[in-house]
């Protein structure tokens, strides 16, 4: 039983990251159902990588050229696999209304100029908002952002039907419906992290990335009638930037 879910873990590394994973641990369809379960623990590490290289960096550098390696980490151990999501459900949602076409143009590899356009103010609205978030709690609102926002990517899978009626997407192994016992192993692993954060700012964080969630899910239904894996993609990515918009609301 330990071991499937280790095996499940690694499955979702390798899925969700370019980090290696260990040779004995295969290749199935049930491991890839399973990983969607750790699909925030994976958001942790990404997010400590991203911690670790923040760290370092600002030992030599100034605080904005930090981030910067902060985010590039985060990038390269990710293979930009979110932010490439989001560009193709800019370029989807940006370019047509029809939902077989929205479908078609999120399918197509080449980055058109929604998709460039919602990248770049993506990234820099992070790089700014990460700017602004207080030094002390800075590393753990990376570690808490990655681990939340993924969580909110899984509770689509959980609340949603699957968009597409082909076999031709490479998140397809992933699209079978949560269940509530993995949903509540991926709320753990997702909201755990928010432990280091003081409690007022971590709430308006997870208030902040719930609300976009929602409204993501409600357009996604709306437009597709369910989600795709652009479109986990694209809610992970605006629930991480909404959680650290969170961490700088101040209602007093």
């Amino acid at each position: 039983m330990l071991r499937h879910e280790i095996e499940s873990f690694f499955a979702a590394l390798r899925f969700f990251t370019r980090l290696p994973v260990p040779a004995w641990v295969g290749h199935s369809p049930d491991q890839l159902d399973r990983a969607t379960r750790y699909f925030p623990l994976v958001g942790i590490l990404v997010g400590a990588i991203g911690a670790a290289a923040t760290l370092v960096a600002a030992q030599a550098l100034p605080t904005s050229l930090a981030v910067v390696a902060g985010l590039a980490a985060t990038l390269l151990a990710t293979g930009a696999f979110h932010e490439d999501g989001f560009a193709d459900a800019c370029d989807g949602f940006g370019g047509c209304w029809d939902k077989a076409q929205v479908l078609a143009i999120m399918k197509d590899s080449r980055l058109g100029s929604y998709g460039a356009i919602g990248v770049t103010l993506l990234l820099l609205a992070k790089w700014n908002a990460l700017m602004e978030i207080d030094a002390a709690y800075l590393l753990s609102a990376l570690v808490a952002a990655h681990a939340a926002s993924r969580f909110a990517a899984t509770t689509l899978m959980f609340a949603l039907d699957y968009a597409r009626a082909d076999d031709s997407s490479k998140s397809r192994p992933l699209t079978q419906r949560l269940s509530r016992g993995a949903l509540a192993v991926a709320a753990l692993c997702g909201l755990a992290p928010c432990a280091l954060l003081p409690l007022p700012e971590a709430i308006y964080a997870l208030v902040a990335a719930a609300v976009v969630t929602l409204a993501a899910a409600r357009y996604f239904v709306r437009r597709l009638g369910g989600y795709t894996g652009d479109c986990l993609g694209a809610t992970q990515q605006v629930a991480e930037l909404a959680f650290y918009l969170g961490l700088l609301c101040d209602f007093s």
